[in-house]
């Protein structure tokens, strides 16, 4: 397949595998978003599968990690072809392949010194789960991801096609905590969608050992608290999150939802198709996913008892 002749497909899939990515369920949580958006805020942008396919006239994608939103500006400014060489070049250069271990940290080296971001590009296609994780220091240390990971053609065919739909729609990028980002600017006719880190699941991204912002129940309430303050401008949002995950629960999303009975909750099948809520609490292993938004969307919702002390409303399937 011809770069230059990329057939758009309905949903696009970012080239990076982003942990807690939103690809696999795109399909359940588009339909819950608003019509007619004019600015589409997706605030914890990540691997950016959510904000590349957002139906708005206008989107911006934030995350506080300033060297995926440097890559991802260079996405949108260069030319693809271009973009494509300095990947093959650096490949070619530093003998890069599902063995070399010794030449991907040379080029890992060679990051850290000059932060180039389709540099970063490059090292993510060859580490281990194509991971991105980096040290207090700011220097990217993922480990090699022998006889697993390689830039290969479908990753270049998600990067041609992510490419294209970049160019092709009104998208903006920003680097800000999401405490810092300027909401004042927002409408009734704008949308925010938060896909934070989860309080009760476990990742690089929300450890807080990168030197860059963790995710605690402080960090929670501030978002929360954001959320409420939206509401309360009539600005509608979307928040993902879980209540159940291994055996643990989120009480603090819990309570919250408690006192803002006027908000609805999607739940998100995910790896158990056909599957109810009452089967999953009975499931102590159970991740439970939801959607939370401000509205009510365009589906039929119902009310179930989720928790001891409170209902709050479900898509219904």
């Amino acid at each position: 397949m011809s770069l230059t002749d990329v057939s758009y497909r309905k949903n696009i899939k970012s080239p990076l595998n982003y942990i807690g990515g939103k690809q696999r369920i795109l399909g359940q949580i588009l339909p819950l978003f608003p019509a007619n958006i004019n600015c589409f805020v997706d605030l914890f942008t990540g691997g950016c599968n959510v904000g590349i396919n957002a139906n708005a006239k206008k989107i911006i994608c934030n995350d506080n990690l300033s060297y995926l939103i440097d890559m991802y500006k260079l996405f949108k400014d260069n030319e693809l072809q271009e973009t494509i060489q300095h990947i093959e070049n650096r490949i070619t250069e530093f003998e890069l392949s599902l063995t070399n271990e010794d030449g991907y940290k040379k080029l890992r080296t060679h990051y850290n010194q000059h932060k180039n971001p389709l540099d970063l590009f490059v090292l993510i296609a060859f580490s281990f789960n194509h991971q991105i994780r980096f040290n207090n220091s700011h220097e990217f240390n993922n480990p090699f991801g022998k006889d697993r990971s390689c830039f290969n053609a479908t990753m270049k065919a998600n990067l041609g096609h992510f490419i294209h739909k970049l160019k092709d729609r009104n998208i903006a990028f920003t680097c800000h905590n999401f405490e810092a980002f300027d909401f004042s600017e927002l409408t009734e006719k704008d949308f925010v969608y938060c896909d934070p880190p989860y309080l009760i699941t476990t990742g690089t991204y929300n450890d807080g050992k990168r030197g860059f912002t963790g995710w605690n129940e402080s960090e929670e309430k501030k978002l929360l608290q954001i959320l409420d303050n939206l509401h309360k401008n009539n600005i509608k949002f979307a928040l993902s999150n879980v209540l159940e995950h291994k055996g643990k629960s989120n009480d603090l999303l819990k309570k919250w939802l408690n006192q803002h009975q006027s908000y609805h909750v999607s739940y998100i099948e995910m790896d158990y198709a056909n599957a109810n809520y009452q089967t999953l609490v009975r499931d102590k292993n159970a991740s439970v996913e939801v959607l939370i938004m401000n509205y009510e969307p365009n589906k039929k919702f119902e009310t179930l008892s989720l928790f001891s002390d409170t209902s709050i409303h479900y898509q219904t399937n």
